[in-house]
């Protein structure tokens, strides 16, 4: 434990807490730390949520997959965020999707009792625990407006328009393959590329493994619009 409490001083929970309260706090019947590899299942759908779980190394996946097949990646969380935080306290507190390993990941497991405990005891925790529960609110919130009401070129221009103003230019820079951006969107891959080849044939853009290129910003934020 000692090894991961200066991790734990800069997640979103404890960053209040100095090193010895973390210290004093955790006693080995109250939490384990657990190594995944990576593409690992850490929670199966429908698997009961029985801890808060905090990543301490790697990268965190949440996905579904529908009737037909179509995985749909809900949102991935790195280092110092926390999972399960929404669900441990409900009435049905059963994973509505899979948790996976995106790379190899520590994760540290923090049983029921002492989250009630450090809730009653720490008027901070207790914030910041109820902050993050209402972020993950809004990221499923929000996830779920893209995939009810938007088509799969909505989609694309809504992240093609994103990345150009975070990168700073028109040629947009993959950090993910197009098989992951299909997962985000909750399509197949071939639907993806079918829109993709449609908006190059429309001369919005031009794109091949590692980038996509707008052509035509304009008419990309009149479509938006």
């Amino acid at each position: 434990m000692l090894d991961f409490i200066q991790i734990l001083k800069y997640t979103e929970l404890f960053g209040s807490f100095s090193t010895q309260e973390i210290y004093d706090l955790f006693s080995k019947d109250t939490y384990f730390i657990k190594n995944y590899k990576k593409s690992s299942i850490i929670h199966f759908q429908n698997e009961k949520c029985t801890t808060l779980d905090i990543i301490l190394k790697g990268t965190v996946s949440i996905q579904g997959i529908d009737p037909k097949g179509n995985y749909i990646s809900i949102s991935d969380f790195t280092s110092n965020h926390t999972i399960g935080g929404n669900l441990l306290f409900a009435h049905k507190n059963f994973y509505p999707m899979t948790v996976l390993s995106k790379t190899n990941v520590t994760m540290l497991h923090l049983k029921k009792d002492l989250i009630i405990k450090i809730c009653q005891s720490n008027a901070t925790f207790l914030t910041n625990f109820l902050q993050s529960l209402s972020d993950k609110t809004i990221i499923l919130t929000d996830k779920i407006k893209t995939l009810s009401f938007k088509s799969i070129r909505q989609c694309l221009i809504d992240f093609l328009i994103y990345e150009s103003h975070i990168q700073k230019s028109n040629v947009i820079q993959l950090s993910l393959t197009k098989k992951d951006l299909a997962e985000k969107f909750g399509v197949q891959r071939t639907s993806l590329s079918r829109e993709l080849n449609k908006m190059r044939a429309d001369g919005l853009v031009q794109f091949d493994a590692n980038s996509i290129t707008i052509l035509d910003m304009d008419a990309l934020t009149n479509l938006y619009e």
